[in-house]
C-alpha cells in the first residue's frame, strides 16, 4: 500500500519539489514517449546534480534519454526508450548502456503492470505469461517460475515493485494535491498508488470545486507535494492544451546523437545548466511565440501540419 498524505496545502516550487528526490532511489516518472512527460522537473533533477536512480516505466523517450546524458541513472528498468518512429533510437541511453555505465533491466510493460498491482493489492507476487519464451528472466532472477495448480502449466511469478518516488506532470491540480490528468494516463494511476511518494508538477492549479467538476484522476491522499510549472512537459505535449515541439526536438535529437562531450555542450549547458529557472528555458526555447504556436495545434488542419515542418 502507498503512503498517505492528508496535509491541507502542499504547493512548492520546483526546486524545493526536487528535492524530495535522492541519490540512489528507485524512480517512476510519469507519461510516455512524447506526451505529458515531467520534463521541467526532469531538468531540475539534473540541475540539483542527483546521480544512481534506478528508473522504471513503461515507454519513454526524451527524459530518460536526458537523464542518461546527464550521468543521472545507474539502472534502467524501462520497456522501450527511443524517440519512435520519428527520429528512431535513443543516442544518449544506447551510449550508457553499450559503455556499462546504465545497467539494463528491461521489462516489459505487462510485466511492469503487475508487479505494481503487486504492490498496490499488498501481495507478494502477480503471475504472468508475458514474458514466456524470451529471456527477460536472465535480467531478472527473482522472478520465479511454477508450475499452475490448475491448469498444470508454467506460469511466472513477479513480486511487488515500489518505487521510492513516483514522478508526474499533470494537466491540473489544487493545493491538497488533487491531480487531473487527462486522457491517456498510461501508467501514472498505478505509479501513484504503489510509490512510497508521489511528487508532481502541474500546468495549473485550480480550486479544489474545479478540479471536482473536471473529475480527480489522483487523489490528494497519495500526493505528497506539487509544483505549478506551465509547459512543464515541453517539448513533449499534453494534450490538448499544446502539442509536442518537434523543432526542439529535433535540435536535442542532433545534439545526442553524436558524443557525450557534444550533448553537453551543445543541449545541456544552454537549456538545463543555463537556465535556473523553467521560465528561463522558456525564453530560451523562443518564448511566447513559440508556446503560442505549440497551443494553437488545433485550430486548423494547417496549424497542426505545421507543427512537423
Amino acid at each position: 500500500m502507498a503512503n498517505l498524505y492528508p496535509q491541507s496545502e502542499k504547493v512548492l516550487s520546483l526546486i524545493e519539489l526536487i528535492k524530495q528526490v535522492s541519490d540512489g532511489d528507485c524512480l517512476a516518472i510519469g507519461g510516455g514517449l512524447s506526451s505529458r512527460e515531467p520534463i521541467a522537473a526532469v531538468h531540475e533533477l539534473i540541475r540539483s546534480g542527483i546521480k544512481n536512480l534506478e528508473l522504471v516505466g513503461s515507454a519513454h523517450g526524451i527524459d530518460v534519454d536526458m537523464l542518461c546524458g546527464a550521468g543521472a541513472i545507474a539502472i534502467s528498468a524501462e520497456s522501450y526508450v527511443g524517440f519512435e518512429q520519428d527520429f528512431g533510437m535513443a543516442p544518449n541511453y544506447r551510449r550508457a548502456c553499450e559503455a556499462g555505465s546504465v545497467s539494463i533491466k528491461d521489462n516489459c510493460c505487462y510485466t511492469l503492470v503487475q508487479q505494481l498491482r503487486a504492490s498496490i493489492s499488498g501481495v507478494p507476487f502477480m503471475p504472468i505469461n508475458s514474458i514466456r519464451g524470451t529471456d527477460f528472466g536472465v535480467l531478472h532472477p527473482e522472478f520465479k517460475t511454477i508450475t499452475c495448480p490448475f491448469t498444470g502449466s508454467e506460469i511466472t511469478l513477479v513480486p511487488p515493485l515500489k518505487p521510492d518516488v513516483a514522478l508526474l506532470h499533470a494537466h491540473f491540480a489544487d493545493i491538497r494535491g488533487n491531480l487531473h490528468i487527462g486522457a491517456p494516463p498510461v501508467a501514472d494511476i498505478l505509479f501513484a498508488k504503489a510509490s512510497k511518494k508521489v511528487i508532481a508538477t502541474t500546468e495549473k492549479i485550480i480550486t479544489t470545486k474545479e478540479i471536482s467538476r473536471r473529475g480527480v484522476t489522483i487523489p490528494y491522499f497519495y500526493v505528497s507535494a506539487i509544483a505549478e510549472v506551465p509547459f512543464g512537459a515541453h517539448p513533449t505535449s499534453c494534450y490538448p492544451i499544446y502539442a509536442y515541439d518537434r523543432q526542439h526536438t529535433a535540435l536535442y535529437y542532433s545534439a545526442a546523437k553524436t558524443s557525450n562531450q557534444a550533448f553537453r555542450e551543445k543541449y545541456l549547458d544552454p537549456y538545463v545548466f543555463d537556465c535556473k529557472s523553467h521560465q528561463e528555458y522558456l525564453k530560451k526555447i523562443g518564448g511566447l511565440k513559440n508556446l503560442t504556436r505549440l497551443k494553437n495545434w488545433k485550430e486548423s488542419r494547417e496549424n497542426w501540419m505545421a507543427i512537423y515542418d
